[in-house]
């Protein structure tokens, strides 16, 4: 079990409205990341850290939030922050692979404008 751990990386990000209410997710990616290809995504955000979760085919973490706000507000806004990628814990090794660490990066790579039209906030 140890030794598939270490082939195992974990995406983490969160969402965090104007409130400053927060949302976590997480993926699981194929591969072990390491310090140059955390650095390599970093560098292909918006200042370093947001993204729009829905680009990537990410789960948007949002929609968590409008339970307590009965649907979007003006708190909303279209990015979410990227927080890290580590090494998976034995906790996450029975979770679904989403992709692997390279078609991950290449994904995110692809993408030369972070398009704000996805996500049902980028007009409020």
């Amino acid at each position: 079990m140890e030794a598939a751990l270490n082939n195992l990386s974990l995406f983490e990000y969160f969402y965090r409205d104007a409130s400053n209410y927060k949302v976590w997710g997480s993926v699981l990616l194929k591969g072990e990341a390491i310090h140059a290809q955390v650095t390599q995504i970093r560098s292909c955000f918006e200042a370093e850290e947001f993204f729009i979760a829905g680009q990537l085919s990410l789960l948007p973490l949002y929609a968590a939030l409008w339970a307590f706000s009965d649907g979007p507000t003006d708190a909303y806004h279209v990015w979410h922050t990227f927080h890290d990628m580590q090494v998976a814990g034995l906790d996450q090794a029975n979770r679904t692979v989403f992709d692997t660490v390279e078609n991950f990066i290449s994904r995110v790579e692809a993408i030369s404008e972070w398009n704000q039209k996805l996500s049902p906030h980028w007009d409020l």
